[in-house]
């Protein structure tokens, strides 16, 4: 495993990161299987554990936290994410204060541990003032629940905001966690990475493998019990017949790398600036060990010429 800084933060995280969004506690809920599945990662050295309040209702947090258990606490970095609801209740869900403190005390309970290494805003809440979270977020950095906080998805315009009050008096985001993958370029490469970069913030990536249509998966159709059969925006938002004709195209890349589809499109992530961490998801060890192969995969110019031309980089926004 290599490790990296998360952004200009002194943490160091694994390059490639394990997470339990639609897998841990949702199709997969043997407990056997998660702890085999994280227990392979970790001997891998794995230390980047992603999880979330809102996967499976805080099931996901309870079985990686139960597998989880067993390695000493110091290697690990664990971290979850508030904002989405939890129940009908009008203030169990956003980035207020109440809920940001509410909802930390609970996934820490359900995880079993005594802090967050990173607490992720898992969504920008237009009906919150950033002050209101950001000062949150800083009384739980003083207070020990967590150590680093970051935001996900969140418009460039309103982490500029964050940074903006927090200033060099509150503890700033460290980190954003974004969707990226070859078939979704353009957020990052030209809206947020220049800002990443040039605040020194940290990135972690979710979605590597667009729901799996970039493994190949895919190719001839949705199979029966696969994540597009299950998940209907993600079905409606990858599995298009132009898309999966680009998917075919790069197999001839990737075997010309001696690696599979999953492989190559991981470690081209791997090579893009500012990346700190790719999260993956496994409900198999099988599945866990041909991802971290990426790890390790070196890409040259001729191949990365030849994804661009399958995979076309976003125009040039402004300067």
């Amino acid at each position: 495993m290599k490790y990296r800084n998360l952004g200009r933060a002194g943490i160091k995280v694994s390059a490639l990161g394990l997470g339990g969004w639609t897998t841990f506690g949702d199709s997969v809920r043997d407990r056997t299987v998660v702890r085999n599945v994280i227990g392979a990662a970790r001997d891998r050295g794995v230390n980047f554990f992603d999880m979330a309040d809102a996967y499976a209702r805080g099931a996901s947090e309870q079985m990686m936290g139960e597998a989880l258990k067993p390695f000493p606490r110091h290697t690990l970095v664990l971290s979850s994410k508030v904002f989405r609801p939890m129940s009908d209740d009008v203030n169990d869900r956003g980035l207020s204060r109440k809920h940001i403190m509410d909802a930390v005390d609970k996934s820490l309970a359900r995880i079993d541990t005594d802090y967050l290494d990173i607490y992720f805003c898992h969504r920008d809440d237009p009906e919150t003032p950033v002050e209101e979270t950001v000062r949150a977020m800083d009384d739980l950095v003083r207070a020990g629940k967590i150590l680093y906080w970051g935001t996900s998805e969140w418009p460039v315009a309103r982490i500029e905001e964050a940074l903006a009050i927090a200033g060099s008096s509150l503890y700033r985001p460290a980190v954003e966690q974004s969707q990226y993958n070859l078939l979704s370029r353009a957020r990052i490469e030209r809206d947020l990475g220049p800002l990443v970069r040039r605040e020194g913030l940290g990135l972690t990536i979710w979605g590597p493998l667009a729901s799996g249509l970039l493994t190949g998966k895919y190719d001839g159709g949705v199979p029966e019990g696969s994540r597009l059969s299950r998940l209907g925006a993600q079905r409606e938002q990858w599995y298009r017949e132009e898309l999966v004709e680009r998917v075919r195209r790069f197999k001839r890349v990737a075997d010309e790398l001696g690696a599979t589809r999953s492989e190559a499109a991981l470690a081209w992530l791997l090579g893009q600036p500012g990346v700190a961490s790719v999260i993956t998801g496994a409900v198999a060890v099988e599945q866990l060990e041909t991802n971290l192969k990426a790890v390790d995969l070196v890409i040259p110019d001729a191949a990365l010429a030849a994804i661009d031309e399958i995979f076309p980089p976003p125009p040039r926004g402004p300067a």
